[in-house]
């Protein structure tokens, strides 16, 4: 269908997107990939807040990456200050600055090669890909260079990743495969170097803003 089609067809509780004419619909997230999801978006967002580094959505919202070619929702994407002119309430108009996609059993083709290829094309400076599986715990960190190519430089076997285009921000890839056990506002105090007692503070601000909404 052309991408109008698809806009008129995709609801917002469907998670798909859009590529060459073809819509691809996502089979429903384990609950690994989701304990994997909720630690990543608790930890970059509380950075991202904290530090006032721009917006960080999460899936299904989409981004439409190649006009006429494809409109992809990633699992996390990351936009900067600088390029908030591409968000609009519907969708982000153009590249984020990091995306984040975590594999499932049907999702290892698309994210490694389909993906890999389109972001690296619109020019995502950096894409992240974990897969939390069991018999997987790999984690792949590529960052676009200046000749428009993706160079790995962390992988899970890294003690720490950095990421350049969230200067600041580091996390250790062995927290990912506790993401169902580990507190991740206590991740995000020892990566902004915060004692415990601001962990306490900010976990009691996040627990009383849960129960005014």
């Amino acid at each position: 269908m052309s991408y109008e089609e698809y806009l008129q067809w995709a609801g917002e509780d469907i998670h798909a997107e859009w590529v060459d004419g073809e819509v691809i619909v996502h089979m429903p997230p384990t609950d690994l990939h989701q304990a994997t999801l909720g630690f990543l978006h608790i930890l970059l967002g509380l950075f991202v807040q904290f530090f006032k580094r721009g917006r960080l959505l999460l899936a299904p919202f989409e981004m439409r990456l190649l006009p006429g070619r494809s409109s992809r929702e990633p699992d996390i994407l990351f936009v900067s200050n600088e390029h908030l002119e591409r968000l609009t309430e519907e969708r982000l108009v153009g590249p984020a600055d990091l995306v984040v996609e975590i594999i499932s059993d049907d999702s290892v083709q698309r994210d490694r090669r389909d993906k890999f290829k389109e972001y690296r094309t619109a020019g995502i400076r950096e894409y992240w890909i974990i897969d939390p599986r069991a018999s997987k715990r790999r984690a792949d960190f590529f960052r676009l260079t200046e000749d428009g190519d993706y160079e790995l430089f962390a992988t899970e076997d890294d003690e720490r990743v950095a990421s350049l285009v969230l200067p600041g921000f580091w996390l250790r890839p062995a927290w990912l495969w506790q993401a169902s056990d580990l507190e991740p506002f206590a991740a995000f105090c020892e990566m902004a170097g915060l004692p415990a007692e601001v962990m306490a503070q900010m976990r009691q601000q996040i627990e009383v803003g849960f129960k005014q909404s």
